[in-house]
């Protein structure tokens, strides 16, 4: 039973636990050891009973059925043309705050709705998550997913079933929200499968410390860390240690370093902290960890003994044991960011006393700008991200030289043209600079060129919402050209291709003279295209938003695949699935009910039907143009299916992506007695080439 406090005012004691729980000088790994015991002990305290029950969803199945209604309607759609951010972070939102908080809230300030996914979860075996907005006003969400167990992140990867509820409850909160396009930016390698399943995704690293050097990371995920760096768009690294480290391993990087919130530091309080004796103050903030030098602090704290050492800080090493003995030591423990600047302003020198070990190698230390927006002196130790501060800090190499430069800093603390020059420094090295430049690195990022070949007979009505839909639905960030190949249409067709192609510059326009047949249409399509990628599509079909990013992410992560088709509601074979809408207005929706759940997930084909499919340049390369002799139509899809298999290349549906098809929109116009006498003759020429005929089928329901 929950204690007698708990049950007479809820709210009150939720509002008490919540600051003590804030000020525990525990890490996050004790925390959260402690609150899984909490939770055992006293059922009524989980934490999920008191959010609004209107901000708490959960699927009641891990099951898809698309079929069925939605729980409610996105609050919002991705506006076109740009991405919701995830971040899928490696730090609580309430624990500490760090640089995933504050970039998540600068992204947030552009505009861009910002999901940050905690690194905690909700121990339930079903699908769901919890959203919380972050500050009114602005569209910045915390959000917690579900996960049977609720296991940490930062001790073993996530197996295959932990993956695959985590996409689940992924899937329902970008259903519930609309999230058609995204940006997930990575704090740790732990999320690496559950964001390279994604749709329509760009994928950023954003690798802010060398995670190996913390010691205890296990192999699984330092090798989910070298898959997430293979496969990012970008990576950013915060030091110049981790551009060399990621250099070495051949990946790309670009060095977006740490910042500062500097109205929030600079901006001296009402009240600062007062030592209990009139003396100056030698202080800190930070975590007190494997990388604080103690050693040194105590050194610190005897040659200055007419000083106050003042160390704001959670204790993870047993610090206190050696430096609270010392008389002139204070140790407070962990205090809310809101407070720091209380204790800032009354430091007369700032410390950064961390050890040289591979971890603050690699570390572009935050809590240097924090203490430079103060336009503080500060005495660091001599690691490498140091150098960038130049004069505006005084760097010791070691302990004799740190204690002669507190003592240079508290006899000569510096004219006012030095503190006004560190807090100018300060004032260009903001959180907002930082996303900025993240943003910059996102519009150098390159793609494979797509080309997509419609080709066209007639039925402009249908080459016309085709058409359309692939201009307002393929948000590619990389280069799409359209090549449209008409099979010498005698109704409107042409002259509105020609409109369109004026119009349009990355439109290219084939007009054959005769009508060539879907083979040799195609490849007259084909040949004219200059994409990495090239897709077939037929002009009956409307495409959905992110469908050819979403088809692209497969082909790089799987090396052997050939050929690739999506899921359709109307086709002869397993592409086929159980999707279903009144109208193509509310086709988009449907989509999603059904892909969503089915993010990341390739369906093994034999053969792909060709009213929509995806290969490498390099494939066609080598398989070469579709045979011509199969004319109008019939068989040549299964032809090529076969020439991919010689390849020793495997075939596959995404079903992540839907594309709607209305199937035979040029066949219905010919007489069933000549269909049938194609579709012989095309059978007998299969035949002849690969052997008996497999007819198609669906899957089992």
């Amino acid at each position: 039973m929950a204690p007698a406090i708990w049950r007479r005012s809820p709210m009150k004691m939720l509002s008490v636990l919540g600051a003590v729980w804030r000020r525990l000088p525990l890490s996050i790994e004790h925390k959260r050891n402690l609150k899984a015991w909490i939770v055992r002990r006293w059922p009524a305290l989980q934490p999920r009973a008191a959010l609004p029950a209107s901000k708490t969803v959960a699927m009641d199945t891990m099951a898809s059925d698309s079929r069925a209604q939605p729980r409610r309607e996105p609050h919002r759609n991705t506006p076109v043309g740009r991405r919701d951010w995830l971040v899928f972070s490696i730090i609580g939102w309430d624990f500490r705050i760090q640089r995933p908080q504050h970039l998540a809230r600068e992204l947030s300030r552009t505009g861009d709705t910002t999901f940050y996914i905690e690194p905690h979860f909700i121990a339930d075996a079903k699908a769901g998550y919890q959203i919380r907005q972050i500050e009114p006003g602005l569209p910045l969400y915390a959000v917690t997913l579900y996960l049977a167990g609720a296991p940490q992140i930062y001790f073993k990867a996530a197996d295959a079933g932990q993956q695959a509820q985590l996409r689940q409850s992924l899937a329902l909160l970008m259903q519930d929200w609309g999230i058609e396009a995204s940006a997930a930016m990575v704090e740790h390698p732990y999320w690496t499968p559950v964001v390279l399943s994604m749709p329509n995704t760009v994928r950023i690293y954003d690798c802010m410390d060398h995670h190996e050097g913390f010691g205890g990371m296990p192999q699984d995920l330092m090798d989910l860390e070298h898959v997430l760096m293979q496969q990012s768009d970008v990576v950013t690294v915060t030091s110049q240690w981790l551009h060399d480290w990621a250099r070495d391993k051949g990946v790309a990087s670009s060095i977006v370093r740490n910042g500062c919130d500097y109205a929030h530091f600079a901006n001296r309080p009402a009240q600062i902290y007062q030592p209990s004796q009139s003396q100056p103050v030698i202080g800190y903030f930070g975590a007190i960890a494997e990388w604080f030098d103690v050693v040194l602090v105590e050194k610190i704290a005897k040659a200055f003994p007419n000083c106050e050492v003042l160390l704001v800080g959670a204790d993870t090493v047993g610090a206190g044991k050696t430096l609270g003995q010392l008389p002139n030591v204070r140790m407070l423990g962990e205090r809310p960011y809101q407070e720091l600047p209380f204790y800032l302003h009354s430091f007369d020198v700032c410390l950064l006393p961390f050890q040289r070990i591979p971890l603050t190698l690699a570390t572009n230390p935050v809590k240097v700008y924090e203490y430079l927006c103060a336009g503080k002196e500060v005495v660091c130790s001599d690691l490498p991200e140091v150098g960038q501060f130049s004069a505006l800090v005084h760097k010791a190499a070691d302990h004799d030289a740190f204690i002669a430069a507190i003592r240079a800093s508290l006899e000569h603390p510096g004219e006012s043209d030095a503190q006004t020059a560190r807090m100018k420094f300060a004032q260009e090295q903001t959180w907002q600079h930082r996303a900025q430049e993240l943003h910059e690195c996102m519009q150098r990022m390159r793609f494979p060129s797509i080309s997509v070949v419609v080709l066209t007979y007639n039925n402009w009505a249908y080459t016309k919402a085709c058409l359309d839909s692939l201009l307002q639905c393929t948000d590619y960030p990389g280069r799409l050209e359209i090549v449209v190949a008409d099979n010498a249409s005698s109704d409107e067709t042409v002259e509105r291709l020609k409109e369109w192609a004026s119009r349009e510059p990355r439109m290219k326009l084939v007009l054959n003279q005769a009508n060539l047949g879907f083979s040799a249409g195609n490849n007259t399509g084909l040949a004219a295209a200059s994409g990495d990628y090239l897709v077939m599509l037929n002009n009956d079909t409307v495409v959905t938003r992110g469908w050819l990013l979403t088809l692209l992410r497969h082909f790089q992560a799987d090396a052997q695949l050939g050929l690739l088709g999506p899921a359709t509601n109307h086709i002869g074979n397993e592409s086929k699935v159980p999707v279903v809408y009144d109208s193509i207005e509310h086709m988009p929706a449907a989509a999603r009910r059904y892909t969503l759940p089915h993010m990341g997930q390739l369906y093994p084909m034999k053969t792909l039907a060709f009213f929509c499919v995806m290969m490498p340049r390099a494939v066609y390369e080598k398989v070469g143009p579709m045979d011509e002799n199969f004319g109008r139509g019939f068989f040549e899809d299964d032809d090529y299916s076969r020439r991919i298999e010689q390849q020793c290349l495997h075939l596959a549906c995404a079903d992540d992506v839907l594309v709607h098809h209305r199937l035979s929109a040029s066949f219905d116009k010919v007489n069933n007695g000549e269909r049938q006498a194609l579709f012989e003759r095309n059978k007998a020429y299969y035949e002849s080439k690969w052997g008996p005929w497999t007819p198609h089928r669906y899957r089992a329901q």
